[in-house]
């Protein structure tokens, strides 16, 4: 049978919530820690399957979340494309050579670099119980072509956003590569056991509309009738983080099964202009999970409130931050799972 967060996803309203948080697998846990610590770097714990199973079921024995998601990282696509990933202590993932510099034609493919992606999924299906969800995910194409372009994160995105005004063909070439390396990866983990996928859009808010249209839109539509031709029962999550007043538009024109809400926008508003009976996840502040106390067990039951008419996964505005202590998320768990209205 499957569990609550799929029938959630499938369009199915249930008197209680289903739960999950955006980077659940991760630094807050002391469990994680633990294990990073013995592993060494951080793309070396992606890469040992065993270990990487091992922190993607670490929250779910901890708090009995209804979705697992799987530990990996969205720079696993460049990486596959055939750039260079490095993740440098205290200043983030590294990839070269920037394709600010270097055209992707030069670049040699790698497709076999996410194998051990894959076999952490059939991993943690085998250990994971059928009433808990399994969540793939990737990262959509214009925050992966960011990275990719600039060779690491940055605040603004300025080097992508510029390429799309001065050299629209070139941009468009990368999108175009990662989208079918990411249907074909999505692909994979959908068959090595995942039930669900998200796309992760987290540079989605600093895109001017039209630009929005075409980097954000177009290709998460893609992915999504591309997956839906082969897996028409897989549900496909559409996280646009910052797309503010765009978010009806991109919900409608990319065809995603639910769409995720950052901690910005306004659930009374996103309950009323979302298309109807859409599943909605969303949308605490993590920060807000961070800081703890009565405001958080308001802020909980304001969510739950506003999207009580509609299909509805609680989840967080963004990821959790690793500075939060295991008894708030114990306490939101409370909340949501004795919320009843």
């Amino acid at each position: 049978m499957p569990g609550l967060l799929l029938d959630t996803l499938r369009g199915q309203s249930r008197p209680r919530r289903p739960v999950w948080l955006m980077r659940q697998a991760g630094r807050y846990l002391p469990e994680y820690r633990a294990l990073r610590a013995d592993k060494g770097g951080f793309l070396e714990l992606v890469h040992d399957s065993e270990a990487a199973a091992e922190v993607t079921l670490q929250p779910i024995r901890r708090f009995g979340f209804d979705g697992a998601i799987l530990f990996s990282d969205i720079l696993v696509i460049p990486h596959a494309l055939g750039q260079d990933l490095a993740f440098l202590e205290g200043e983030g993932p590294h990839l070269s050579p920037p394709l600010v510099d270097a055209a992707l034609a030069s670049l040699e493919a790698a497709p076999e670099r996410l194998e051990p992606i894959y076999r952490t999924v059939r991993l943690v299906r085998e250990q994971l119980g059928a009433a808990t969800t399994l969540l793939g995910f990737a990262g959509s194409p214009w925050t992966v072509a960011t990275y990719m372009i600039a060779g690491q994160g940055s605040r603004d995105q300025q080097a992508a956003r510029v390429m799309a005004y001065r050299d629209p063909g070139a941009l468009q070439a990368i999108v175009d590569a990662i989208v079918a390396l990411s249907v074909e990866y999505l692909s994979g983990q959908i068959e090595a056991g995942a039930e669900a996928v998200q796309l992760f859009d987290s540079w989605a808010g600093s895109l001017a509309p039209a630009e929005f249209e075409r980097w954000v839109v177009a290709p998460n539509a893609a992915i999504v009738a591309a997956l839906g031709a082969c897996h028409p029962d897989v549900p496909v999550i559409g996280f646009p983080k910052g797309a503010g007043e765009k978010l009806p538009a991109y919900a409608r024109e990319t065809g995603v099964d639910a769409v995720g809400i950052d901690e910005t926008v306004d659930p009374v508003w996103a309950a009323r202009e979302l298309p109807a009976g859409l599943p909605v996840q969303g949308n605490l502040d993590p920060l807000l999970l961070l800081a703890g106390g009565s405001e958080l067990d308001a802020a909980a039951g304001r969510i739950l409130e506003a999207f009580a008419g509609r299909p509805h996964v609680f989840n967080l505005g963004h990821g959790i931050d690793k500075e939060t202590p295991i008894a708030h998320v114990e306490r939101l768990l409370a909340v949501v799972r004795g919320w009843r209205g």
